[in-house]
């Protein structure tokens, strides 16, 4: 029973050791590829556009919906968008004109926010660093106290 307390342990380091490197990597990887990360977001979002524009299906509906509220943003062209009016956030008229299109949204979010986003991943990497040491540190302990029986 206490060797499979071990080995539990052990696995628990070595999942937390291997979802920090592919963290880690995946960090590296959308910081030197954050230009084509933001292109393949645009023709995305162009994409389900065009495709609920032509076909009025409900689960591209919900997609622009989640986007556009997320963003806070409108369709392509902004406030001038009568194509998808109907997954756009309620605003009041003052407010319509304010609105951006999701290109240009979606272009300020990843640039404006990349610093948080990195930050995060930072915190989530602490944590994660925490948990591997505490882990190991449980493990040597029970082996510890396993020899001294």
């Amino acid at each position: 029973s206490v060797l499979t307390f071990v080995f539990c342990f052990e696995q628990f380091f070595f999942c937390l050791f291997v979802i920090f490197g592919l963290e880690i990597a995946a960090g590296i990887w959308g910081f030197s590829n954050q230009d084509k990360i933001i292109e393949e977001l645009k023709n995305f979002y162009t994409e389900t556009y065009q495709r609920y524009v032509s076909t009025k299906e409900a689960s591209l509906k919900e997609t622009l919906r989640a986007i556009h509220t997320g963003l806070d943003c409108c369709g392509i062209g902004g406030i001038l968008e009568p194509l998808v009016r109907d997954t756009c956030p309620k605003k009041d008229l003052l407010d319509e004109f304010t609105r951006k299109s999701c290109i240009v949204a979606i272009n300020d979010v990843f640039t404006s926010k990349l610093n948080l986003i990195g930050g995060i991943g930072i915190g989530i990497a602490v944590i994660m660093i925490f948990g591997m040491i505490f882990s190991m540190i449980l493990c040597c302990a029970i082996r510890r106290n396993r020899e001294m029986v």
